[in-house]
């Protein structure tokens, strides 16, 4: 089953260096059975879209966080799709996005199908999206609306050999 992991460069780094993406447990994204409920005139294409989308977002809070410790590196949203069995993967009810899935164990790079990465162009809106973050969180629609701003850049997609190029 193909599963979107948000992620970061520099998460990603280690992920090169330690052959996995962990420590588990991962919080991924899918086309999951709530999903295609929800959304059910969609295809399968539109669906991983939808679940690619939602690791998107993810992938902006994670780089939220590491503006907090102190990152001050471009922020660019990353994310990871990889094949897992279907088995190891677990959502549920407490889950508040219908795509979101758990994994329970880390994801060894041989599952990583491709790589989703900004473009360059991309890292003004991103970085003010960061900013934004707080005030969109607490319901200012000026925000949600910068916010939203970063999803108007389609990430590119990048062949798993091409990662150590996107880390240099």
């Amino acid at each position: 089953m193909r599963v979107y992991l948000p992620c970061t460069l520099p998460v990603l780094a280690r992920a090169v260096e330690a052959g996995q993406l962990g420590p588990a447990p991962l919080t991924g994204y899918a086309v999951t059975p709530a999903l295609t409920e929800w959304y059910a005139s969609g295809d399968t294409e539109e669906l991983e879209y939808v679940a690619l989308t939602e690791a998107a977002r993810a992938s902006l809070r994670m780089l939220a966080d590491e503006r907090a410790d102190g990152a001050d590196t471009a922020p660019r949203r990353v994310v990871v799709a990889a094949e897992v069995p279907e088995g190891s993967l677990t959502g549920g009810a407490d889950l508040d996005e219908k795509a979101r899935v758990r994994l329970a164990a880390p994801v060894p790079l041989a599952k990583v199908a491709a790589v989703h990465i900004d473009d360059q162009y991309a890292v003004a809106d991103i970085e003010a999206a960061i900013a934004a973050l707080p005030a969109a969180d607490q319901g200012d629609d000026d925000a949600r609306f910068t916010v939203d701003g970063a999803e108007a850049h389609e990430l590119m997609w990048y062949a798993t050999q091409e990662i150590p190029d996107l880390l240099h």
